[in-house]
């Protein structure tokens, strides 16, 4: 999976408590406490590099003596990560998450000092063995089976270099652009490792890929117009049964996928028959129920994806990019008009019932 790293499991403990002063009814410092907090430009691989023991321990709490017999706290133990992290127990339920920079999370609690409740006796703070699990948090994420040109596309529109090659696979690990417009308005985009059939049974990236589309705000899928075929053993598909392909695996891990705004690109329109494939594709998207039969009927989505554009483009002749950019940007602004909206009406909402 390359130098991506984007789960991370560490050993995080509170800071035992300090001891009471029974004779004087003294009590000890509590132990510190061990916080996640999301910083810009950090990574789990630097995590794991900085600390390669990946343990996480506070402060223990000052003893209650003559000259102070409140004991002082224990030094916190603060850990720096990456926006866009969920933190999740051994058994894999979620604790919390940490998705803008500068929010925090509380990993394991300092224990109490020793007081007359604990018979002046300490007690040992919280310590758990949590999973970093990153999720990237991008504008776009593109989607699509292997070679129809999502590498391409992203070094087309961004000035992100994905390493490119002519056989399916190349991308191993996810690799982040940023589209630059003319007003300096920047939109990220997510280029994930290639899905396919039977991805959201954990087949090939399966999971890997699919997390990180929970977290954009707007999927873009890339087909090839000239359809797909991921080796002799599997069936061809064309450029329609590639798109309710992709819907169905975005709908078996997780439905709510398919309620993000959607837009189609399709590419490798400077082949030869691009034109004659195009206009077929057009007449089964618009009524796709009378195409259903071409597929078996596990493979059919029990919802369509709506898009908002299709927009034909070539990253080999430059075809169609510009409109592409344009499309993306007014989607964006669209979505983030409407959210405004409803922050506005919200407010709104409370100063009346106030």
């Amino acid at each position: 999976y390359g130098n991506f790293i984007d789960d991370l499991r560490v050993y995080v403990r509170g800071g035992t408590g300090g001891m009471g002063y029974p004779r004087l009814g003294g009590e000890g410092g509590r132990g510190g406490d061990v916080w996640f907090v999301a910083r810009e430009r950090t990574t789990l691989k630097s995590i794991r590099e900085r600390y390669p023991q990946k343990r996480f321990i506070a402060g223990t709490g000052a003893n209650s003596s003559v000259k102070a017999l409140k004991g002082e706290k224990g030094k916190d133990c603060e850990v720096h990560v990456p926006p866009g992290i969920s933190v999740l127990c051994d058994d894999g339920t979620q604790i919390g998450e940490l998705n803008a920079v500068g929010e925090r999370f509380l990993a394991a609690r300092g224990g109490l000092g020793g007081s007359l409740a604990t018979n002046f006796l300490p007690c040992k703070g919280q310590r758990r063995i949590v999973h970093l699990d990153l999720k990237l948090i991008a504008d776009v994420g593109l989607v699509g089976f292997p070679n129809a040109g999502k590498s391409s596309l992203l070094s087309k529109i961004s000035h992100a270099k994905p390493e490119i090659a002519n056989y399916a696979f190349t991308t191993v690990q996810p690799e982040l652009g940023k589209i630059m417009y003319a007003d300096y308005k920047q939109i990220s985009v997510a280029d994930l490792p290639g899905l396919i059939e039977g991805a959201h049974a954990n087949k090939g990236m399966g999971h890997k890929f699919l997390k990180h589309v929970e977290r954009t705000k707007q999927l873009l899928l890339v087909v090839d117009i000239s359809g797909f075929q991921l080796s002799i053993k599997t069936r061809f598909r064309t450029a329609f049964e590639t798109i309710l392909l992709l819907t169905k695996e975005l709908e078996l891990y997780k439905e709510e996928l398919l309620t993000k705004p959607a837009l189609l690109a399709i590419n490798k329109m400077d082949l030869p028959c691009a034109k004659d494939n195009l206009n077929e594709l057009m007449k089964q998207l618009q009524n796709p129920q009378d195409f259903l039969h071409l597929l078996q009927e596990e493979m059919i989505p029990a919802n369509t994806l709506e898009f908002k554009d299709i927009i034909p483009i070539s990253t080999y002749t430059g075809e169609g990019i510009e409109e592409l950019k344009a499309h993306i940007r007014k989607c964006i602004d669209e979505e983030a008009e409407q959210e405004n909206e409803e922050y506005r009406k919200k407010k709104l909402l409370l100063l009346q019932t106030s």
